[in-house]
């Protein structure tokens, strides 16, 4: 590998509380993230779609499941971004469902207490994602979850992008696992609810450092933080 953890950060440029309660406008430009990172996920303002980040170029899933690749003017109220240098690499050996993906992914991972980043490129015969449609303001993220645009997209390879977070940094980001897929034609893509991979390689990344940016914008500092970010997010992101 060419990196231990050491100098692993993960860099969020909001808390994912404020997204949960309905904020969806900041001033962070995708040029000021590319600064802090070179892979992840997140979304834009107004909450625009799903946001992949491969090799440092962002890409935009829209509420269609088109994708579009973003210019660093674009501006996001959330993003979580790391630069990517995985510690192991590990072979998915068979076909199996969610529930074993997932068996899988936890028995990797050595401990509940540090961030990870995880990279999945593989061949899936099934997998579904999502993503919303374009929002006001101050709308919970739990409500709009309930308008989301779910695709069904079959026997395609393609790459798995995100993050394991701490459950107790619930209010930082999503807590465990939070992928983002992106087919390999670049075509299809979202936020991943499901997914049936038929053989691949996951490379996870161990980050022991996190760097957090917390919003100026007014909208930010007069906030209330009254809703139950766990239980909000649980229905809104699973």
């Amino acid at each position: 590998m060419n990196s231990t953890h050491d100098d692993s950060t993960i860099y969020l440029c909001a808390p994912v509380n404020a997204l949960v309660e309905g904020i969806y406008e900041q001033r962070v430009t995708i040029g000021e993230v590319k600064k802090h990172g070179d892979f992840g996920l997140g979304t834009f303002n107004d909450l625009d779609g799903e946001m992949v980040m491969l090799d440092g170029t962002v890409y935009q899933v829209d509420s269609r499941g088109s994708v579009n690749t973003v210019g660093d003017d674009a501006l996001t109220p959330f993003a979580c971004v790391t630069f990517y240098k995985p510690l192991t690499l590990e072979d998915i050996p068979h076909e199996m469902d969610y529930g074993a993906f997932l068996d899988l992914v936890g028995r990797l991972l050595p401990s509940p207490n540090l961030f990870y980043a995880l990279r999945v490129e593989g061949r899936f015969s099934h997998i579904k994602t999502r993503s919303v449609p374009r929002q006001e303001n101050y709308r919970p993220l739990v409500d709009v979850a309930r308008d989301q645009i779910t695709f069904d997209l079959h026997n395609v390879e393609g790459t798995l992008a995100g993050f394991y977070t701490p459950a107790f940094m619930s209010s930082l980001n999503v807590p465990g696992l939070h992928l983002h897929f992106l087919t390999g034609d670049l075509r299809h893509g979202g936020h991943l609810l499901e997914c049936r991979p038929t053989g691949g390689r996951m490379g996870i990344q161990f980050i022991s450092k996190l760097e957090l940016s917390l919003p100026m914008s007014l909208d930010y500092l007069t906030l209330d933080f009254e809703r139950n970010v766990v239980k909000d997010l649980e229905q809104a992101e699973r």
